[in-house]
């Protein structure tokens, strides 16, 4: 029997909480240490890897994630360490992709050919901005030089590179944004992340923005044109726009976000990490422990998780559609209709569809780039009983 998971692949993500400083913007789940026992680390990745493989016999890995945090803090021996471990459970894809992120202030050519060599084959970058003065407004501490430096270095050590800018920040204008957009795509550059500046809760700027000392920001006119200028611009380049914030040449798309995206299987271990996982028939929502210190101490006694809660199929069915319809791809409705046990149709469906914001064809929902402007108003329109 297929199960649902299937449709989507599975992937294994670890979460390195570590950084050298915290950008205002960040909510992710990073830490500033000075002092990291990483041959501890890695004794609790190791075991947590040995863990999840005795859940998940039997699969074929597509992908592997270093994220964080700046996963290029690790040393190259223990991303090494635990790509061996996890090739000693899993057999792997022909097309198998490992990614490890990487901010450019922490990168060499060395260590960028010794994570080569352990088995990373694709990096993505956290360059964020071609302007020094704007890095150093989003608290980056690399310049612009030392970014296209790493850039460099990268695209000299690995096949596949991608990075990272945020757009609609302070002060910005459309031309400003247009020009540096242009730059970076002269760079060569196969995949492209590009994210509208949000203001989350909990962070510096979000503490700022809260006390109405956080200025600049653009009106939601500005940013749409900055949105549709960057759809257009990337086209022209040859870059499909695949996902809401991500672009790429053909075949250059991220395997393992894509995973995230079709709703397949993903395990996630680390300070922080949540996963996927469907274990004999159930789909389980998992979330490790958060406090980096909690987590390794839970590790080491045989389990990093926190959090494991079945998910029931019409929740499911939910998760399906607010991931895919992320995509350009879509979904397949005979999978949504499989997990609820409904179809979507109605009023609200064909106004939508008259709108232009979403195409209905041959079993397969797709959000429209109209629609995708405003992709959480669909969403919930698509999602109202």
């Amino acid at each position: 029997m297929v199960e649902d998971w299937q449709n989507g692949g599975f992937g294994f993500y670890i979460h390195w909480p570590f950084c050298e400083a915290k950008c205002p913007y960040c909510d992710f789940n990073s830490h500033v240490s000075r002092e990291i026992d990483q041959k501890r680390w890695l004794r609790a990745y190791l075991s947590e890897i040995d863990r999840v493989a005795a859940e998940t016999p039997n699969r074929v890995l597509n992908s592997v994630f270093f994220g964080g945090g700046t996963p290029s803090l690790m040393n190259p021996d223990v991303v090494a360490a635990i790509l061996e471990r996890i090739s000693q459970h899993w057999p792997q894809s022909n097309d198998m992709e490992v990614t490890l992120e990487a901010n450019p202030g922490s990168v060499d050519a060395g260590r960028f050919a010794a994570f080569r060599q352990g088995g990373v084959n694709r990096v993505s970058m956290g360059i964020q901005a071609l302007n020094d003065i704007d890095l150093k407004h989003l608290g980056r501490i690399h310049t612009v030089a030392e970014a296209l430096a790493a850039f460099d270095i990268a695209r000299n050590c690995f096949d596949r590179v991608s990075f990272d800018l945020i757009y609609a920040r302070q002060d910005q204008s459309l031309d400003a944004w247009t020009h540096e957009l242009n730059q970076a795509l002269s760079l060569a550059i196969d995949h492209l992340s590009l994210y509208q500046l949000t203001i989350e809760q909990g962070t510096a700027f979000g503490d700022r923005y809260a006390r109405g000392k956080l200025r600049g920001l653009p009106q939601d006119d500005l940013a749409a044109d900055m949105y549709e200028a960057t759809q257009r611009i990337c086209a022209d380049a040859g870059l499909n726009p695949y996902e809401v914030s991500n672009y790429a040449k053909f075949g250059n798309e991220s395997r393992h976000n894509q995973i995230y995206w079709r709703y397949g299987d993903y395990a996630g271990i680390g300070p922080g990490a949540h996963a996927r996982l469907t274990l004999e028939g159930t789909r389980y929502a998992i979330e490790n422990w958060r406090n980096p210190n909690k987590w390794l101490t839970h590790a080491e006694s045989g389990n990093g998780e926190n959090v494991k809660d079945a998910i029931n199929r019409s929740d499911q069915a939910t998760e399906l559609l607010l991931m895919g319809l992320r995509m350009s791809e879509g979904i397949d409705l005979g999978r949504f209709t499989a997990l609820s046990g409904t179809t979507i149709e109605g009023p609200r469906v064909d106004v939508l569809r008259e709108l232009g914001m979403i195409s209905l064809e041959k079993q397969r929902l797709t959000v429209l780039p109209k629609g995708r402007m405003v992709l959480n108003s669909v969403l919930s329109e698509l999602l109202v009983d």
